[in-house]
């Protein structure tokens, strides 16, 4: 394995390193709503677990964190399309930046990424920088 590979899986392994409290849930409530779960990371789709899941504790925090990342990435597009808007109405030659900021929103792909795998593995492990956070009550 090569130093930048290894190098690249450790850090990853670092900011990975979040709030695992799987051993708090019910097996049984793991197994039974992992699809709840992982449908929580598809956006708009986070209402499903919300309203068809209120008594899985599983499904409730996977809701939580496909909550704040629905958030987050509609955050993060306003403000891509007001800071795109801005710097090309300045110059066309500063586009190179536009290219730049966007390319933030491949951590939004990876989190997502990271929510679905935790849920089908039946992890209830908070995403990383944003997952701390607490919308619903789990």
């Amino acid at each position: 394995m090569s130093n930048l590979q290894e190098s690249f899986e450790e850090k990853f392994s670092t900011i990975n390193n979040t709030v695992d409290t799987t051993s708090e849930y019910d097996p049984q409530d793991i197994e039974e709503n992992k699809f709840m779960a992982i449908l929580a990371y598809f956006g708009i789709l986070v209402i499903i677990p919300i309203l068809a899941a209120k008594d899985s504790k599983f499904a409730r925090f996977h809701s939580n964190q496909g909550l704040i990342l629905c958030i987050t990435a509609i955050l993060y597009s306003l403000a891509y399309q007001i800071f795109a808007g801005v710097i090309i109405s300045i110059s066309y030659h500063l586009s190179w930046m536009v290219g730049i900021v966007g390319l933030l929103g491949v951590v939004l792909l990876i989190w997502f990424i990271i929510g679905i795998v935790n849920a089908s593995k039946g992890r209830a492990k908070e995403l990383p920088f944003i997952g701390h956070f607490k919308l619903l009550r789990v």
